[in-house]
């Protein structure tokens, strides 16, 4: 990021500013209070010894009084929608009333009579399907294609059955209905997981939005101007309806339009289902704060938590130093830097630390919450943390502090049920999850847990419907694809399971449990070749997340970080051995010991220094026990009994050991009297 000086930070303050206020005309409160937030958090104080002064301070020089920016509505830059504007305050006023006041039908018929969008309902679309006028007809020749604004040419242009509006007054119009739409499936929706609960309520205002716009659009004279957020609202509608290619376009154009809605770039964002999705469209974006604030949210949402991301959000929060959102997502890159998040219970503090960055993750939540104890958003995450650390008092405590801020929000049902989980009481979270749901059906958080405490239940058949609707909200979620393979793989049925396994993997590609979940399952469906080269990826993928820890932490000079996973090893040694390459299967075995003590490397200094082993487990003395078998046939009887010795010491297979020794002392004997013989 170039250097950023108090002019560009105040001209930027200004521009938040008066996005807050167009983004609250338009009654998209999120959108505004995530600008407002931002704007709050941005340093005027860079480059620059001077400070922000208190008012009451007594000041000798003081300056011009600050801008004051309109509080009812803003200026319009376009002379005709300015006058239109002017024209429409009185109903524009009384229909925002009615939509502050959840009356969404009343604000739709200030300036949408009833008849205007079901005259829309019976107007056949020319061109027999909802075509954006973006996409050109696949084939066509050039003069064909669309243009900005207009249908392709040589298409017959839809109506526009709209009465002449404000786009401002169109758009709080036409937005009032899809809400109205979207209150309406969720009364006509049934109880969560009920037996008439198929999560197929659909939004029946979709149609007519959508026609209303593509003949408002395709009226529109390429030179004339918009604002964008009725390309917003059509982007909406597609993704609603599945189109999400012409989604996308629309939505890109909206944010050129207007970057600053920040609705629009998380709209924009769900539709991203990889990261080679993410950089097809990064050169189609505008060049702004806000390009860079979505590349590091698209970014984290993929679970890419790079140094280059790290860096990125470091440039970001020199900007806005005390932004929780920005903190939000240092803490949610840490929460899903390292190894395997997935947990159905909780793990000891060690393997915390070995797989996960949960400590720094935690800090960050903490810090926000000291900040602003009555910030909700996010909590579900933090939550989520304290449940895997088993930090029970903590977590109680936030849930007490969500519950007396809001009962009533999603995130604060999440918090009361991962705390009764961690209670074990897995009936009263399912409650809260539910409660969850019913206030958000499209809250993922609360899908995913909720299948989580059903697999705790042994419920398969309601935790597999859970975890559906989790990936139905938002697919790239791979805690819900890896518990829908874990669900199935209980069920036995090997193949679904692969098939949900591999869908995790692809998402989390550097996460070594999701290759081990791979191997297992090609192990039990009889593909050992298959499962050894998984079992290899997983190994791979530990190795990649010992290199790379916490970032700006490691040294040349530390000793190796640690072992590889011996259960892993020992796997990949058993399938070698079902292929018959019994050479092989005893390097393995071999490589399974060394866990134990850990790797060696070289100091700074060239000392030999060993990293932390594992020390004798299950895993590692049922590959001793292999290991003394195998040099038992191959008549190797002092190695034999050395390994069976170290079992009888290690009180781990000790019946068995003693059986060998017994056995190697009667060959060694018998061997001893032929020779004297």
């Amino acid at each position: 990021m170039a250097m950023f000086t108090k002019e560009d930070a105040c001209q930027l303050r200004s521009t938040f500013q008066d996005a807050i206020i167009k983004c609250s005309e338009r009654c998209l409160y999120q959108s505004a209070k995530w600008a407002a937030e931002l704007s709050t958090s941005l340093s005027v104080r860079i480059g620059d010894s001077d400070a922000e002064t208190d008012p009451d301070s007594p000041m000798e020089d003081a300056g011009p009084p600050p801008t004051v920016f309109p509080v009812v509505v803003s200026a319009n830059s376009d002379p005709e929608e300015a006058r239109l504007e002017a024209y429409e305050i009185q109903k524009y006023l009384l229909a925002k009333s009615y939509f502050d006041c959840r009356e969404f039908e009343r604000c739709a018929a200030v300036f949408l009579p009833s008849t205007v969008l079901k005259a829309s309902l019976s107007v056949s679309s020319p061109n027999m399907s909802t075509r954006s006028p973006l996409k050109s007809a696949k084939g066509k020749s050039k003069d064909t294609k669309a243009t900005a604004g207009g249908p392709a040419t040589g298409s017959i242009p839809p109506p526009n059955i709209l009465p002449r509006l404000s786009q401002k007054s169109l758009f709080l119009a036409l937005y009032a209905k899809y809400m109205s739409g979207e209150k309406r499936k969720d009364e006509e929706s049934e109880m969560i997981l009920g037996p008439a609960d198929r999560g197929s309520a659909m939004n029946k205002e979709l149609v007519g939005i959508s026609r209303s716009l593509e003949g408002w659009f395709a009226t529109r004279r390429s030179d004339q101007s918009s604002g964008g957020w009725l390309e917003y609202l059509y982007g909406i509608v597609l993704a609603k309806g599945k189109n999400e290619e012409d989604a996308k376009r629309w939505l890109i154009r909206s944010v050129h339009l207007f970057p600053y809605n920040w609705g629009a770039w998380l709209e924009l964002n769900d539709l991203l289902g990889s990261v080679e999705e993410l950089h097809r469209i990064v050169p189609e974006l505008p060049q702004n704060v806000m390009t860079l604030v979505f590349h590091l949210y698209a970014n984290q949402e993929l679970y890419q938590s790079t140094e280059p991301i790290h860096h990125q959000l470091n440039e970001l929060q020199k900007v806005f130093p005390q932004n929780h959102f920005l903190m939000t997502q240092r803490a949610l890159l840490y929460y899903h830097s390292k190894g395997f998040l997935f947990s159905l219970s909780p793990v000891p503090s060690t393997m915390l630390r070995k797989f996960l960055d949960f400590d720094e993750a935690e800090s960050i939540f903490s810090n926000i919450l000291h900040a602003d104890p009555h910030r909700i958003d996010s909590l579900d995450h933090y939550s989520n943390i304290l449940y895997v650390m088993s930090a029970r008092p903590k977590l109680a405590f936030v849930a007490q502090l969500a519950t007396a801020t809001d009962k009533f929000r999603p995130e604060t049902c999440c918090v009361v049920g991962n705390y009764y989980s961690l209670k074990s009481e897995h009936e009263k979270a399912v409650q809260y999850f539910r409660r969850a749901l019913t206030l958000d059906r499209n809250f993922l958080s609360a899908w995913t847990l909720m299948g989580h405490e059903y697999v705790e239940m042994k419920n398969t058949h309601a935790a597999i419907e859970s975890y559906r609707r989790a990936v139905d909200v938002n697919r790239k979620d791979y805690r819900a694809w890896y518990g829908l393979g874990q669900t199935y793989e209980v069920l036995e049925m090997h193949l679904y399971a692969l098939f949900y396994y591999q869908r995790a993997s692809s998402l989390r590609p550097y996460d070594p449990k999701m290759w081990q979940a791979v191997g297992s399952c090609y192990d039990k469906i009889d593909r050992p070749v298959q499962s050894i080269k998984a079992y290899k990826r997983a190994l791979v993928a530990g190795t990649y997340y010992d290199v790379g820890s916490s970032f700006g932490s490691g040294t040349t000079s530390d000793p190796p970080s640690g072992a590889m996973d011996p259960e892993i090893v020992y796997q990949i040694a058993l399938m070698y051995e079902k292929l018959g390459e019994l050479e092989e299967a005893a390097e393995y075995m071999e490589m399974t010991l060394a866990q134990e003590e850990g790797p060696v490397g070289e100091d700074e200094d060239g000392e030999e220094v060993r990293g932390a082993g594992t020390g004798v487990t299950n895993t590692t003395s049922k590959a001793r026990m292999w290991l003394a078998r195998w040099e038992y046939t191959h008549g190797a009887y002092g190695r034999a009994m050395e390994l069976a010795n170290e079992l009888c010491q290690d009180g781990v297979e000790v019946e068995e050991a003693k059986a060998l020794i017994r056995d190697v002392r009667a060959r060694t004997e018998g061997e001893g009297a032929a020779g004297e013989s």
